[in-house]
């Protein structure tokens, strides 16, 4: 066996080093496009194992930590069966920004190497670092991986919580802010928020006021909030009698 390995593989490389003045221009062409077809697809195939939940989940420090919190979230399991895995939001669905983001992640490998998060106590150690650089990202991409789901073209706003709609209709379509601004914890539990700037905070003329079309959870809220700042104890029945007079 051996014999015939080492046999064909004398007679790949004397054709491969044989001076190209002898081979015709047809067989050097064709074997440069079957050469390029074989690299291609090898590198389209290696590319797309590495953007897989399964290879994102291949290393405890992922499956132990940020993927177990996505398990518990809407965008892992709801009504409509459709569930957004690593690579929907950490990973550019286009070829050029995907390329450039893994190459951008491929010093997490050299994290991997050295077991720089390797013990949950590491992890969250690091975890305001790691979310910022992350909210970063999005914020400097206009929070693609977002928009390749949730399109605000196609956005019901009729179908969306009274201030869910206010907000979006204000700050969303109008460009003035991006989807991370406010869903920085919409599939992982977030860091130790203190001293962070949430990137978003509810305007001047808005604060401490109802936002237009509010719900009666909201106004429900509001009461509920003033009187037990009054120290007034009210029974629920009576609070929502209140809130919706």
């Amino acid at each position: 066996m051996w014999t015939r390995l080492k046999a064909a593989a004398l007679w790949a490389w004397r054709i491969v080093s044989t001076p190209a003045a002898t081979l015709s221009l047809g067989f050097l062409t064709l074997g440069g496009f079957l050469g390029g077809v074989i690299f291609w697809g090898a590198f389209n195939t290696a590319l797309e194992v590495t953007n897989t939940e399964q290879f994102c989940i291949s290393c405890h420090e992922m499956e132990a930590n940020v993927y177990e919190e996505l398990t518990r979230t809407v965008h892992f399991s709801n009504r409509s069966g459709v569930r957004a895995s690593c690579p929907d939001c950490h990973v550019p669905h286009e070829w050029t920004d995907k390329i450039a983001r893994k190459m951008q992640a491929s010093k997490e490998v050299w994290g991997k190497i050295f077991g720089t998060i390797n013990t949950r106590k590491k992890f969250l150690e690091h975890r305001l670092e790691l979310a910022q650089h992350e909210w970063a990202r999005l914020k400097a991409n206009d929070s693609l991986e977002c928009r390749n789901c949730h399109s605000s073209v196609a956005m019901d706003l009729s179908k969306q919580a009274p201030r869910a709609a206010e907000i979006h209709t204000r700050y969303l379509l109008s460009g003035e802010t991006t989807c991370i601004d406010c869903h920085k914890g919409i599939a992982h539990e977030l860091p130790n928020m203190e001293g962070v700037d949430p990137g978003w905070k509810v305007p001047p003329e808005l604060q401490g006021k109802e936002l237009p079309q509010a719900s009666v959870f909201d106004r429900l809220e509001r009461f509920n909030r003033m009187h037990a700042d009054l120290d007034i104890p009210m029974s629920l029945p009576v609070a929502v009698g209140h809130a919706t007079d």
